[in-house]
């Protein structure tokens, strides 16, 4: 690139932005700024208020496996009832939702009535709602945005905003939960939903023509899956993110241990430590966010996913909550990296009529596995301790990231039929030589298919 075409600081950042040019995008991500703050807010009380009432680090499990189990069993139907009827609606129905839960969750502890096993009932009941609003609201990020070559950088403006609310919703929960107690913070959730949706309901969308599906929904989550995983790169991907939530994700349950008896401190710790997970986090997604193209991501999802497990490890050797912390931001930045770019070939890949069945199987993937690690996790740390237990995570994810990156050169040939008949943007297919192929074409007609081959999105 000469001098004249380097890109200075301003339209590096325009770049960065540009999806916010479109108002429907505007309006939900101011939305969810404050949405998603007050969601980590109550994640946080959550987990301390069961700590304080049970002692357990079992129960921890539990309450994440709860919390996000029914994810896997819901998501497919999510996934179907997204490709068929209104994204718009359905998310508006399932924020609502998730608004009356916190609502009477911070009722009940503010009363002095919160027993164990409501909120078990209520965390399961936000998992449902979750199954439904994760693959929706994936799924309806295309609209929002209205152009395709937008929607990576919408999924990556997306994360920032969910991993900027991880930085501070915990902070502000660890100090509140000290001040005012759990159900005060659980309450401010409850009225955070109030600017979400009415971001939704602002919202000036074109009224989008679903085919009239032919078959019942049984049918159609079966068309999903063989579409998904008869495809070698949407399923290694899948199976990728899935190996991960299930070994790795869930020591963010143990988090409320490790502050306590691992270092020694409190609530304001456990803040601490997710939001030092949180600002990892956010670097990962304006990472992906300054991209100026979508190559290159199968070897991201790879590094990603060993730094993730190489943090990890470096999480389960400290005992100094300075060391923790660093070692929690590569966490974050490597779990949000490897999710968020396989989020990002995922939808570039799919075709929209299948984008919402095929997020669903993501968040089957990432959300509906994660619970059964949580519980995994949870069992483990009562037996070997929180330590060991994040350390055997940690090493899973290595492994995992490398029989993956052995597999994607055999992902290329693949690719290619799918990005020429969805007509990828040019810079799709721009400079992705020296990625995964040492050898060079030879000059002429098959150096300029090579040069114009997308299908590196995914090998790199």
């Amino acid at each position: 690139m000469s001098n004249h075409d380097t890109p200075d600081s301003g339209s590096k950042l325009r770049h960065a932005l540009r999806a916010l040019r479109h108002r429907n995008f505007r309006l939900f991500t101011a939305g969810q700024s404050i949405s998603v703050i007050g969601t980590w807010m109550q994640q946080v009380a959550v987990s301390w208020l069961v700590y304080r009432m049970t002692g357990s680090a079992f129960y921890l499990g539990l309450v994440g496996f709860l919390g996000q189990a029914p994810t896997f069993v819901l998501a497919p139907f999510a996934g179907a009832l997204a490709d068929r009827f209104n994204r718009h609606r359905l998310v508006i129905a399932t924020q609502t939702a998730a608004m009356l839960q916190a609502t009477v969750l911070a009722v009940l502890i503010l009363s002095g009535a919160v027993q164990v096993w409501h909120i078990l009932v209520l965390i399961t009941m936000l998992g449902a709602v979750m199954g439904f609003d994760t693959p929706s609201r994936q799924a309806f990020l295309l609209e929002m945005v209205g152009e395709r070559s937008d929607l990576p950088n919408a999924i990556a403006l997306n994360s920032s905003i969910f991993n900027l609310a991880r930085l501070i919703g915990p902070a502000i929960a660890g100090i509140a939960i000290a001040a005012v107690g759990e159900g005060w913070v659980i309450a401010i959730n409850a009225v955070s939903y109030i600017a979400v949706l009415s971001s939704l309901l602002r919202m000036r969308l074109t009224p989008v023509r679903r085919p009239r599906a032919s078959a019942g929904v049984l049918s159609h989550i079966r068309e999903g899956f063989r579409y998904a995983f008869g495809f070698a790169p949407i399923r290694s991907i899948l199976l990728m993110v899935a190996t991960v939530s299930v070994v790795a994700v869930p020591f963010t349950v143990l988090l409320p241990v490790v502050a306590t008896e691992v270092l020694g401190g409190g609530a304001e710790t456990l803040g601490f430590l997710m939001a030092a997970m949180g600002l990892g986090a956010l670097s990962g997604a304006l990472f992906l966010a300054m991209r100026r193209t979508v190559t290159g991501f199968g070897p991201i999802i790879a590094r990603a996913a060993t730094l993730f497990g190489a943090a990890l490890l470096g999480v389960a050797a400290s005992r100094w909550l300075p060391l923790t912390l660093v070692a929690l931001v590569f966490a974050g930045f490597g779990m949000m990296t490897q999710m968020a770019s396989s989020n990002t070939v995922l939808q570039t890949l799919v075709d929209d009529d299948k984008r919402g069945r095929i997020m669903s199987l993501y968040s089957m993937a990432f959300l509906g596995m994660t619970p059964v690690g949580s519980l995994m996790a949870g069992a483990a740390a009562n037996r070997i301790g929180a330590p060991l237990t994040i350390a055997i995570g940690g090493t899973c994810a290595i492994i995992a990231a490398f029989l993956f990156r052995l597999r994607l050169p055999a992902l290329r040939a693949q690719v290619r039929p799918i990005y020429r008949r969805l007509g990828i943007l040019p810079e799709v297919a721009r400079g992705l030589q020296a990625a995964t192929h040492s050898t060079t074409p030879e000059v002429g007609e098959d150096a300029d298919e090579e040069r114009a081959d997308p299908q590196r999105l995914v090998s790199g």
